[in-house]
């Protein structure tokens, strides 16, 4: 299925949207990949959300990506004897280990990880920010607190401290078995909640095992400041706004998003801006205009991808959710001033021969009025080059691996095309040509660019660019072997 427009779009999953009619129709409106949140859902509703997505992706014959998002060290409170507390600016409250219920003086943090991290001067923040509270003395199993501000404190409400790194696993027990339940399942990505180094990303790397590319969420100030790191072992990154922006003061999240895609770019790795991006959306079959404009935002710095979250899991309106991101991808993208911010950003490359031809053909392709650039690729990394390239012309991906068209779902203009295995690049040049033509991006009276790696099938082994006619007499007319 074609789109008309490069920025590809993520829709979360849930009871608003389970079933075959409700997931076919947010992927005919726009919906490039589909997120599973391990947070919410038995195991047997995601293996019946994934059954269906496989299915409408046979019935339609096009890849779709999967996405599992895995919950992560989730930090809670205990329970209240009365259910919630109000808590006062100025009062002091107590965190400890004592299994009593809370009370207006204190509360249970069953977490003696996050004791022993503690020092006097850090913050705790309780639901999403709203309370925040600041270590006045602490030790091994209690940490005493002057709060800050106040408000109502309830029953196993989510805790964040960022001030300091927590000496947590970035998989609890619950992480490890839904990531080999999704990795059996056969999910295309794996996002990580709460990274906060590298070596976080390296176990839950380990433990895929290669069948599943591994996305880095960046909700935490540890993370943010060794992104260089994390993005290194990382295959993607999700700029988490949500917990970004409790853990750090709002201002900030702006200028991290935008550093962020571009340090995803210049890496050739795809990047999602997620959270309350058409958030009165759950309730309104209308965004309001600052919700626009944040989509937009995204768009024009050069994300790969948008995500919907309660929108498209729990709203009201989950199709039109999606229908507005693609409306508003696809105007932005026609508007002059979004190709010379992309171009202007473009930071060139030039280091491997994959680089040169991938820059070569955006430049051949845009100078000659070519019509789409097809690339053969086994592991994605061609395509990913490319995309990198964000160039003004259309990208198609031919790959025999099923596995990698529906990873690259994920990414900034790439159209996939499954393909069977070549060993000759003329036969690559005519399933090009047929790929271009049966999609709608060019007739036979046009030309396309082609890159392939002879020996064919070895990743990592770009080596041919080829400008050819659209037709197939005509390729054989020029190369009649």
């Amino acid at each position: 299925m074609r789109r008309h427009r490069n920025t590809k779009i993520v829709a979360t999953l849930g009871p608003a949207s389970e079933t075959y009619e409700m997931i076919r129709a947010l992927h005919e409106a726009g919906a490039d990949v589909f997120r599973l949140n391990m947070s919410h859902g038995q195991h047997d509703e995601i293996r019946e959300k994934h059954r269906i997505i496989r299915q409408i992706e046979k019935d339609l014959d096009t890849p779709i990506g999967i996405l599992a998002d895995l919950q992560g060290p989730k930090l809670r409170v205990g329970t209240f004897a009365n259910g919630s507390e109000e808590l006062i600016e100025g009062a002091a409250f107590r965190l400890d280990l004592d299994e009593a219920e809370g009370t207006l003086s204190r509360v249970r943090l069953p977490h003696p990880e996050i004791f022993a991290a503690l020092e006097v001067g850090a913050r705790l923040l309780v639901n999403d920010g709203k309370i925040s509270l600041k270590v006045t003395a602490c030790g091994a199993d209690f940490a005493d607190c002057e709060v800050l501000n106040g408000g109502t404190i309830s029953n196993r409400k989510g805790v964040n401290v960022p001030d300091v790194v927590l000496p947590l696993a970035a998989l609890s027990g619950k992480d490890r078995a839904d990531l080999e339940f999704v990795c059996q399942l056969g999910v295309d990505w794996l996002a990580l909640s709460f990274v906060q180094r590298p070596e976080d990303v390296t176990e839950a790397r380990a433990l895929a095992g290669g069948r599943a590319a591994i996305l880095s969420k960046i909700e935490k100030p540890s993370a943010v400041k060794c992104i260089d790191d994390i993005l290194a072992v990382s295959d993607g990154i999700m700029v988490a706004r949500g917990d970004l922006g409790v853990e750090l003061p709002v201002q900030n999240v702006p200028p991290i998003q935008k550093r962020i895609i571009r340090k995803c770019r210049a890496a050739a790795k795809p990047v999602i801006v997620a959270t309350q991006m058409l958030e009165s959306m759950i309730d309104s079959p209308m965004p309001t205009r600052a919700e626009v404009s944040d989509v937009a935002t995204a768009i024009y710095e050069g994300t790969d991808a948008i995500m919907l979250s309660a929108e498209s899991a729990a709203g009201s309106y989950p199709v039109e959710a999606v229908t507005t991101m693609t409306n508003v991808a696809s105007e932005v993208e026609n508007d002059e001033t979004y190709r010379e911010v992309i171009e202007a950003s473009r930071r060139p490359v030039r280091v491997t021969v994959a680089d040169g031809i991938v820059a070569a053909a955006r430049e051949i392709a845009e100078a000659a009025h070519i019509k789409v650039i097809c690339c053969f690729t086994q592991s994605g990394t061609t395509a990913l080059l490319t995309a990198r390239e964000k160039p003004r012309v259309p990208i198609i991906a031919m790959t025999s691996e099923r596995s990698t068209a529906r990873r690259l779902a994920l990414s900034w203009g790439i159209n996939c095309v499954m393909t069977s295995e070549l060993g000759r690049f003329k036969q690559a040049v005519i399933n090009a040509a047929r790929a271009a033509r049966s999609q709608g991006f060019a007739t036979k009276d046009d030309q396309i660019v082609v890159m392939a790696g002879v020996p064919f099938n070895v990743p990592g082994t770009t080596n041919i660019l080829r400008v050819a006619p659209c037709e197939e007499r005509l390729i054989y007319a020029s190369d009649p072997e």
